[in-house]
């Protein structure tokens, strides 16, 4: 008897262990998704039936990710195409329906060279989001404005917003590659030589004598012919 109970205390310990290992990997993984995906994690969470069902298909993403072929855009290219995003924010000014039509096919463009399949908008957001995760959300907005202005249904001020959005990504996926590549000291910053060399927030003198942050998106946001 005293064989029989050592040996079901035995069996009982090495269950326990495989399955505290077992909860150990999950929950690794899980983190390791939360901090890769950002906000992506708990969106996809909310889309799908279960967690399980959540973190499958996020771990499919990585799976499809990793069998594309994404390349990091050369010094020159990257410049140039600094330098597009410029005129076609020049141009929001007098024709902002047109500047945000521009704007998008000119991210579209980007992401083709990087590598990244461009033919289905839901598989874009899904490539997308395994290493650029926590801007997507501005893709997303910015390409919903976009749809509204085809059938003319957005305000400057939204067509304005919608420019926000796609840089940020724009913007991500141009710094991503000089990441990757060899530092040649040239970004989307040093292209336009009247911006600001740093992240760092401006400063503007408030309505009450103090100053006030003004956030880079809203210092490099285009304006209407109003200033606006």
């Amino acid at each position: 008897m005293s064989t029989v109970i050592w040996v079901a205390v035995v069996v009982v310990a090495v269950v326990a262990i495989i399955a505290i290992g077992y909860l150990v990997v999950q929950q690794q993984r899980r983190h390791r998704l939360r901090e890769k995906f950002g906000p992506e994690y708990e969106r996809t969470l909310q889309e799908r039936d279960s967690r399980k069902e959540a973190e499958q298909e996020l771990l499919a993403r990585e799976q499809r990710f990793s069998s594309l072929d994404i390349r990091p855009l050369d010094a020159e290219t990257r410049n140039a195409y600094a330098k597009k995003w410029i005129e076609v924010q020049e141009r929001f000014v007098d024709a902002p329906g047109f500047a945000v039509t521009e704007a998008d096919h000119l991210v579209t463009s980007v992401m083709a060279d990087r590598g990244y399949p461009t033919e289905d908008f839901e598989q874009r957001i899904a490539d997308l989001s395994v290493a650029h995760g926590r801007t997507l959300d501005h893709y997303r907005k910015a390409h919903e404005i976009s749809g509204r202005a085809a059938r003319n249904e957005s305000s400057t001020e939204d067509l304005r917003q919608a420019m926000v959005h796609y840089r940020a990504l724009f913007e991500e996926l141009l710094e991503a590659s000089h990441t990757d590549a060899a530092d040649d000291g040239h970004s989307l910053r040093h292209a336009d030589p009247h911006r600001e060399e740093t992240r760092n927030d401006a400063v503007r003198p408030g309505h009450d004598g103090h100053d006030e942050r003004i956030s880079e998106n809203e210092r490099n946001a285009p304006r209407d012919t109003r200033g606006r």
